[in-house]
């Protein structure tokens, strides 16, 4: 890697570590410089605004959960098992990383339709659409069905599901709702949210 491309690595890595520490609101281009040891400027070379900034630590977000996720399902071939599978990856990074997964939803923060500050990097949206492609397609596969429309429907349905199972999780509602602290099983929620999109399991 050059030296231009190792700096912005390095505030990115600084971006990452703010975020997981004190939350998507304390980042900034000057407490990144502060935290990568470079002048108070040198991150506008790379990140002309504070939104470019925010997308740049959120593709690194997607970086990862596309890494984990593709650990999970390397060599399954039955869909509702790798669906299964992307859940549990899906839930567990948003609460090991949780200031990542906030960021990584809010677009109303971010900027998809630049660069996202990197030299040569993909755009926010080309990180972020395969995860919720790659879910419709297994979908479309677990119910014999074309792809679009109903396919498309059926997994942002499951996916904002997922989506609130690791936001109650992390808040304690749902271990409340489901009778207290000693509820412990994330897997049962999820395999009930399969089941309420997909139908049961077959025998």
């Amino acid at each position: 890697m050059d030296v231009e491309g190792s700096l912005q690595e390095r505030l990115v890595d600084a971006g990452v570590e703010l975020v997981l520490s004190e939350g998507t609101a304390s980042v900034g281009l000057r407490e990144i410089a502060r935290r990568a040891g470079v002048s108070h400027g040198a991150p506008r070379r790379y990140f002309p605004t504070h939104r470019a900034l925010l997308s740049a630590i959120a593709r690194r977000g997607f970086e990862e959960l596309g890494a984990r996720s593709a650990a999970a399902t390397a060599g399954m071939v039955v869909p509702r098992d790798e669906l299964a599978a992307l859940a549990r990856v899906y839930v567990t990074y948003a609460l090991e990383r949780r200031g990542m997964f906030e960021l990584m939803f809010r677009h109303d923060l971010l900027d998809g339709s630049e660069r996202s500050g990197a030299l040569d990097g993909p755009r926010l949206r080309e990180a972020t659409l395969p995860m919720f492609q790659r879910v419709t397609e297994l979908v479309a596969r677990c119910r014999a069905q074309e792809l679009e429309p109903s396919a498309a429907v059926t997994a942002a349905a499951l996916w904002a599901n997922l989506h609130g199972i690791a936001q109650l999780w992390s808040w304690g509602s749902l271990q409340l709702a489901l009778g207290g602290e000693g509820f412990d099983s994330r897997d049962r929620l999820i395999e009930a949210v399969l089941e309420a999109h997909l139908g049961p399991m077959a025998s």
